[in-house]
């Protein structure tokens, strides 16, 4: 990929995904580890909340599918980067 190409794409993913503080980061980062694990979105969640109490969500019931969609792009855009050798 091309470095023109790399910076639309890292300027997109972060519109998508919002600017995030290092402790956001490591509870999507657990909650990314969970799901990889097998976990659905809602027992990913709650075990991220476990571990991150402080970052904890608490998603309306009408917002789950739109969580679970956010955690699909995270996770492949964290293999992005991984195969592109950028750290988050």
């Amino acid at each position: 990929m091309d470095a023109h190409l790399t910076n639309d794409y890292l300027a997109r993913a972060r519109e998508i995904i919002g600017d995030r503080t290092d402790t956001e980061i490591e509870y999507d980062n657990t909650v990314v580890a969970f799901m990889a694990k097998g976990m659905d979105i809602r027992s990913a969640v709650g075990a991220a909340n476990r571990d991150h109490p402080d970052e904890a969500l608490k998603p309306d019931p009408a917002h789950w599918d739109d969580l679970a969609a956010r955690y699909d792009y995270i996770s492949k855009h964290k293999l992005i980067l991984q195969k592109l050798g950028i750290k988050e």
